[in-house]
């Protein structure tokens, strides 16, 4: 497939993309910054600067050539989707309402910009953060009423960065409701860790869980988010659509009911869980889009670690 992929080059989607390239797709990043040349990040693609608040840049962009060989077919071919990740990445970058305004703008000329060039895939990212408690003021505000956190609850998360991502949501049910035929997912993508932060963080996840609770001890691996990425891509026909991004398990020692018990106190359990199921789960992308994980955090530290010696 031909896919312009917006913010390529930041910490998630330096990963994705060459998941995507070696899964056959052809690439077009459009970032304002220029994708990062690493040998453990390969890549062949062109990076076109681009800024996703000007609304006639988004258009022109999405039909844009994806590399010089274009100019040798007798048209540019149209992008088979469109996967959104360009963004603030979280407050305290810019001044909230900077934050509000580039995440809205983009995400709403991005969705508007590939229905009206009748691009049929869409996938945005959302993110953990609707949930209410990564930005929350206070601990009191902060904690989370229920476990497990589903895509069916009712979110109203109160700092800039999330309320962001929901509008990116409304705006993304709204266009497909408006464009029939148009499928927009929707990932609440956990806590991004890349390859080298396992070794580098997760001994102090471990041994000071409690610093975990706003993230729901959950987290998605870079490259397990590229395989849910390209999960979103295969599967058509699903209309407007919110799935979670995480991996399978709770990041810490204890089992999660153990967790659960000791740290979130306040908070319901509904429903059952299974032994080490992340708190923020993913049933769902596991169950429609067919994702299974391959980056499993234990994969990564000493067994020492592991148990705390």
């Amino acid at each position: 497939m031909r896919v312009v992929f917006t913010g390529g080059s930041g910490k998630a989607g330096r990963h994705i993309l060459p998941y995507l390239t070696s899964k056959g797709h052809e690439i077009l990043n459009l970032d304002l910054t220029p994708y990062p040349t690493s040998p453990s990040l390969p890549h062949t693609f062109t990076t076109l600067k681009t800024d996703l608040t000007d609304s006639g840049q988004v258009f022109n962009a999405l039909s844009s050539a994806f590399s010089f060989t274009d100019f040798s077919l007798p048209s540019i071919a149209a992008p088979d989707a469109v996967i959104h990740f360009a963004a603030m990445a979280r407050v305290m970058l810019v001044p909230d309402n900077e934050t509000f305004r580039i995440n809205t703008l983009s995400t709403y000329h991005v969705i508007e910009a590939a229905c009206k060039l009748g691009i049929k895939k869409i996938v945005i990212a959302s993110s953990e953060t609707v949930y209410g408690s990564c930005f929350s003021q206070g601990e009191e505000r902060s904690r989370f009423a229920q476990f497990p956190l589903t895509e069916e609850l009712d979110v109203n998360p109160e700092d800039s960065y999330a309320l962001s991502k929901l509008c990116g949501e409304r705006t993304a049910r709204s266009f497909a409701r408006r464009f029939p035929g148009v499928d927009i997912y929707a990932l609440r993508i956990g806590n991004v860790i890349e390859p080298d932060e396992y070794e580098r963080d997760f001994p102090g996840f471990l041994d000071k869980p409690e610093g975990r609770y706003r993230n729901a001890w959950s987290y998605v691996d870079a490259r397990d988010l590229g395989q849910i990425c390209e999960l979103a891509l295969q599967k058509g026909g699903l209309g407007f659509q919110v799935f979670n991004a995480t991996n399978d398990e709770i990041t810490t020692r204890e089992d999660t009911e153990e967790v659960l018990k000791k740290y979130a106190k306040e908070s319901k359990v509904v429903g059952e869980m299974g032994k080490r199921e992340a708190p923020l789960v993913n049933r769902k992308v596991r169950e429609v889009l067919g994702f299974r994980e391959e980056h499993n955090w234990k994969k990564y530290l000493d067994q020492k670690v592991l148990e705390g010696k």
